[in-house]
């Protein structure tokens, strides 16, 4: 068992995640900092957001949040340098036998989810475009986002939550092998999200885990408070 104040499961645990979607499956480590903590962290790690480009993302839902109950998130991106994308996931996820479809687990400080999500790129400026819904999304991840939607719910029916400005910035922390994306989510009331995340293989998530949390203490930076994913925390902020 991997014990830390990041992230906690058991070997057996995460193999019940992995196994059903095969050996290609990532595991994307995660931990919000919590707001008291956000500068503190950024000057620790020796990152400076504000000189990062600005991303805008909304997400689209019914006003009620229905799709989220269900476990459907769908995204739209704007990049800024001509990679706009739009996204289908599914919390938790399966293996799905579709092009560009990937499979991973997000772990997260008491959470641990399979997730399956179907991306396409989109021309760039497309993502702030007057158009229907459905025009953002091609047919494969329509089929996804109906597979697990409440019955009748189409992509058209849903309503857009944002924009959240992101900015985010890869490091190479001292003591760490693997880069680290640092996130800042900032709302238009001026809070913000600050998440710290790393990708690896399924087979070393938990010596990565392990060696992540430690050099992260080492900066002494901390896993406490509220541990939300970012998807929940922007639809809470524009449901409200």
């Amino acid at each position: 068992m991997l014990r830390s104040d990041f992230w906690r499961w058991s070997s057996d645990e995460l193999s019940r995640l992995v196994a059903p979607a095969g050996p290609a499956t990532s595991v994307e480590l995660k931990v919000v900092v919590p707001e008291e903590a956000h500068a503190f962290t950024c000057a620790a790690l020796g990152v400076d957001l504000d000189w990062a480009a600005t991303r805008r993302v909304w997400f689209l839902d019914t006003p009620d949040l229905a799709l989220e109950r269900s476990g459907v998130v769908a995204r739209l991106r704007q990049i800024g340098d001509g990679r706009d994308d739009s996204v289908i996931k599914l919390r938790p996820g399966r293996p799905v036998a579709a092009k560009r479809c990937t499979v991973e687990v997000d772990a997260m400080p008491g959470r641990l989810v399979r997730t399956t999500a179907i991306r396409k790129r989109l021309r760039h400026g497309m993502a702030e475009s007057r158009r229907p819904w459905s025009a953002f999304f091609c047919r494969t991840q329509r089929i996804l986002f109906a597979s697990q939607a409440p019955a009748g719910l189409t992509i058209d029916d849903l309503v857009a939550h944002g924009p959240v400005g992101v900015r985010r910035i890869k490091v190479v922390p001292d003591g760490l092998d693997r880069r680290l994306t640092v996130e800042r989510w900032t709302f238009p009331d001026g809070s913000w999200i600050l998440e710290l995340s790393t990708r690896c293989a399924a087979a070393e998530a938990l010596e990565v885990a392990a060696r992540t949390a430690e050099v992260l203490r080492a900066h002494r930076v901390e896993a406490i408070g509220p541990q939300e994913t970012k998807t929940h925390a922007t639809l809470a902020y524009f449901s409200r």
